[in-house]
């Protein structure tokens, strides 16, 4: 049987998988017929773990012991802000790990987040070998242009737990653009508009014929659609205390259906003017009385609370051409990608930022995982049209520390990977017997407002005077943006180095400890749905679904015989005819659709709501 290998676009609120082969590229559908998977976690009383729509359905009746968003937090150190932002609106207990990592408690068990991450993955991968009829090892994960080493070598650790060799970590920007250009035959500039569910990024890219040339990256790994539910969040909880004089955000559980509500009323914003916002029994008052939610949200409110959001994301947008050398009108075109980019008023906003209308021949929740799955398979030798050559950079600063509490730029951000680099340190004090190397990633001059990738101790050179000894430290950075670093004493060539392998907040005793206990096993292959079930679990918290997603929202009805076709046919494609796939442009009605909250349909679903000290340092 011939080997296969799978591109997999891990999103902050929903993956998808994708496969390409015999000249085609398909995404490969969930057992509801859906292209894509919530990102979420269930983790049920008897010990199984759910995964996907089924468990997001999970969030309303045990808050508690449902993980989403969880991408957010990967890579990250515990007293970080985005550690705190998610303890203050998450309902599942975020607790501190070893060496200041970050751990999700469920009841009397704690998870890194690679092991939450790969949980997701594993679902992923069992969606493809049902799908394909065999068993898949290889793959390409997608991550966000700005992720740091820590959170790229978390995300690989977290394949690796999924049972998966990651033959790759690509930059979902450039996937978009792979994706969008592959054996077209194109010779055009774009920028890749990234605005996912947890983070943004933006990369101008090169595409002439098969080359893809990133010439700058940039990005916001804080700004993503859930801060826009976030900003609905509060008009909707602030305007209910002064109704009623009750916090809902106290309560786990009227917490979540509010959640719920945000995000569906923005969902429903991309397709009409004004949505009506209704949950029912959110909430009781002191008499016992039950209380419910009801508001209009118009789209003109909408655009005031996120604009400043939207106009954030052009900053960034700002650095990156500047970065390129360019200017917007020297772009041939801007691809969107992400859920979020489906209302039309970031579609309006990016359009007049880059004075031209975005291409609309991409999905914005596939395109990054059919990418994947294009240069997965020419990774294994299986593209018949010759490989797509990729050019990558690395999108932040490499930098060492150096006294005064300085950090040394070592390797500049947008430098094309894979690269090595190397400078010359010396010693800070008389007679030094070790230095300490610690590593950065960003573009401050002062240390601590940079990301500390590691740090490791160098010795066993000569004691001598201060500036007499010389060091080599070079830092090398492979096709995965992954770190690796060297210390050389150029008299002895004593040798140190480091793969920076705490990054992800797992030692490797950890690791191997997770790859025993293998808890991505523990994930529940999702059955087909029963005839009797009309539409799917993630679906059912609509009293009339919408396609606007949040990272990735299905963009079909899985029970449409009319919906569109998920393959894309590689060799037929030419300059620009055949469109990745086809997308419903939003309606301008003017009519209030209704965004309600209702217990019955998850009961009509089969779901029971009843279950409810430092060495001195280097010179430079």
């Amino acid at each position: 049987m011939a080997e296969l290998a799978i591109g997999i676009d891990l999103g902050t609120s929903n993956s998808c998988v994708a496969i390409a082969r015999s000249g085609s590229v398909e995404v490969l559908p969930n057992p509801f017929g859906e292209g894509i998977s919530a990102s979420v976690v269930a983790f049920k009383e008897d010990s199984a773990v759910q995964v996907g729509n089924a468990a997001r359905a999970n969030v309303i009746h045990d808050p508690m012991s449902t993980v989403s968003s969880a991408k957010r937090l990967i890579g990250r150190f515990f007293f970080s802000e985005e550690v705190k932002k998610a303890q203050a609106i998450c309902s599942y207990k975020i607790v501190e790990g070893p060496n200041h990592s970050v751990r999700i408690q469920v009841r009397d068990e704690q998870f890194s987040l690679p092991e939450i991450s790969a949980m997701v993955l594993r679902e992923m991968k069992s969606i493809a070998e049902e799908q394909l009829g065999q068993e898949v090892r290889k793959a390409v994960i997608t991550v966000p242009a700005y992720f740091n080493d820590n959170q790229r070598q978390a995300t690989k650790d977290a394949g690796r737990i999924a049972g998966l060799e990651v033959l790759r970590l690509l930059n979902e920007p450039t996937a978009a653009a792979l994706a969008y250009g592959f054996g077209r035959g194109l010779s055009q500039r774009v920028a890749v508009y990234d605005l996912g569910g947890g983070t943004f990024d933006i990369s101008i890219l090169e595409i002439g014929r098969d080359v893809f040339e990133v010439l700058s990256t940039c990005g916001d790994t804080y700004l993503g659609g859930d801060d826009f539910d976030d900003r609905l969040i509060d008009l909707l909880a602030d305007e209910f205390v002064s109704q009623f004089g009750i916090n809902l955000r106290g309560d786990p559980f009227a917490f979540e259906k509010l959640k719920l509500g945000a995000e569906n009323a923005k969902k429903g914003l991309s397709q009409d003017d004004e949505v009506e916002v209704r949950i029912p029994d959110i909430t009781t008052d002191a008499e016992g009385n039950n209380l419910t939610l009801q508001r209009v949200v118009t789209i003109q409110e909408f655009t005031a609370l996120v604009m400043d959001l939207i106009q954030r994301s052009f900053k960034v947008c700002d650095e990156a051409l500047q970065q390129a050398g360019l200017v917007a009108r020297d772009l041939d075109g801007v691809i969107l990608v992400g859920g979020p980019t489906r209302l039309p008023l970031v579609r309006d906003a990016v359009a007049q930022y880059f004075q031209q209308e975005p291409k609309a021949d991409v999905d914005p929740d596939e395109v990054v995982a059919l990418g994947a799955a294009i240069h997965a398979n020419s990774l294994i030798g299986g593209v018949e049209e010759g490989d797509a050559f990729l050019l990558d950079v690395t999108p932040l600063s490499l930098r060492i520390g150096v006294a005064g509490g300085l950090a040394e730029t070592v390797i500049e951000r947008n430098t094309p990977v894979p690269i090595e680099q190397a400078r010359t340190f010396t010693t800070y004090q008389d007679f030094q017997e070790s230095v300490q190397i610690k590593i950065y990633q960003g573009e401050s001059r002062q240390a601590e407002e940079n990301e500390l990738l590691g740090q490791f101790e160098f010795g066993g050179f000569r004691k001598a005077r201060r500036g007499e000894v010389q060091i080599d430290v070079t830092f090398e950075i492979n096709a995965d943006g992954l770190v690796n670093v060297t210390a050389r004493d150029q008299e002895t060539g004593q040798e140190a180095t480091t793969a920076i392998a705490l990054s992800s907040g797992l030692s490797p005793e950890e690791m191997e400890k997770i790859l025993e206990a293998s808890p991505a096993e523990r994930v529940q292959t999702m059955d087909a749905p029963n005839e009797a079930v009309t539409q799917p679990a993630d679906e059912l918290v609509l009293a009339e679904p919408s396609t606007a997603g949040d990272a990735h929202q299905p963009a079909i009805d899985p029970n449409e015989e009319t919906g569109r076709d998920l393959k894309v046919d590689l060799q037929q494609r030419d300059s620009g005819e055949t469109p990745l796939s086809e997308e419903t442009e939003p309606s301008d009605t003017d009519d209030i659709e209704s965004l309600e909250v209702d217990d019955d349909l998850f009961e009509q679903a089969g779901v029971d709501l009843t279950d409810l000290t430092d060495s001195d340092d280097l010179e430079g």
